[in-house]
């Protein structure tokens, strides 16, 4: 009588190979462009980090030494305190709420699971997230070393708020958000008419907030006009990661979906 032959066990790497699987599946993201394509995107990474972060030395040593941009905080806040109006006060609430620590966490969280639920994969929710934390971490550590005072109590529209004021975290938020998102989506659909939309919709909410802040009496332009400055080095960081991770130009090897694709033969 032949005895049975012992079924083979299962191979000790079979969890690495599990998790590797996933990651090609749900992480690894690849998109072939020309080699031109990716300099440019490089290079316009480049400049967003350049003109932020100088940009930001400008307007820090202006806020601790209270020269250059700094002394502009006053009279653009007495403009902005003289156009107050019931209406308008109404609006300028309505976008501190909608992009405020509270709600904007929210949305984020939203956003990011039914991005992830519509197109299962992992890789761009990360980015998104990566930035939006990012800028709550820069914003929490600069405010304090700053230390710069915000406007008046009585200027306050809506409580009053005794934190420091430098950056802005609520443009800093907005800007991150926006910019990011816009990037992220305007990137993979590759159409002229969807990016200038997408940035002109990113913009105009940039400059809303902006002036919610000014308008409401919480934040000097200084602050405000940081808070772009750290978003452009934040969204420069994340485009160059992004093209560093997901861009390859013809010939490269590919590792994720575009390599199973190949395999197949489609």
């Amino acid at each position: 009588m032949l005895e049975a032959s012992p079924e083979p066990s299962a191979p000790r790497n079979s969890a690495p190979s599990r998790l590797s699987d996933w990651h090609q599946r749900f992480v690894v993201e690849e998109r072939v462009v020309s080699p031109s394509v990716r300099r440019r995107t490089y290079a316009f990474a480049a400049v967003l980090v350049s003109v932020g972060f100088v940009g930001f030395l400008i307007l820090l040593v202006a806020v601790t030494t209270r020269t250059g941009f700094e002394r502009l905080d006053e009279p653009v806040e007495l403009w902005f305190n003289a156009q107050r109006s019931t209406d308008a006060t109404g609006f300028m609430i309505g976008l501190a709420i909608v992009f405020g620590p509270i709600a904007l966490p929210i949305v984020v969280v939203i956003t990011l699971v039914a991005w992830i639920i519509a197109a299962r994969h992992l890789w761009r929710p990360i980015l998104l997230f990566a930035g939006m934390v990012t800028g709550v971490v820069v914003a929490q550590t600069l405010a304090p070393i700053v230390q710069h005072p915000r406007p008046p109590i009585g200027l306050m529209l809506f409580g009053p708020d005794r934190s420091f004021s430098f950056p802005s975290g609520h443009v800093l938020g907005t800007s991150n958000f926006l910019l990011i998102l816009a990037y992220l989506l305007a990137s993979r659909i590759g159409r002229r008419w969807f990016t200038v939309a997408a940035i002109a919709v990113a913009i105009v909410g940039i400059v809303l907030q902006v002036i919610s802040r000014l308008y409401l009496g919480y934040h000097w332009i200084s602050d405000t006009t940081a808070s772009i400055c750290i978003s452009l080095v934040i969204v420069g960081v994340l485009i160059a990661v992004d093209t560093r991770r997901t861009v390859l130009i013809p010939g490269e090897p590919v590792r994720g979906p575009l390599s199973q694709l190949q395999k197949d033969g489609t």
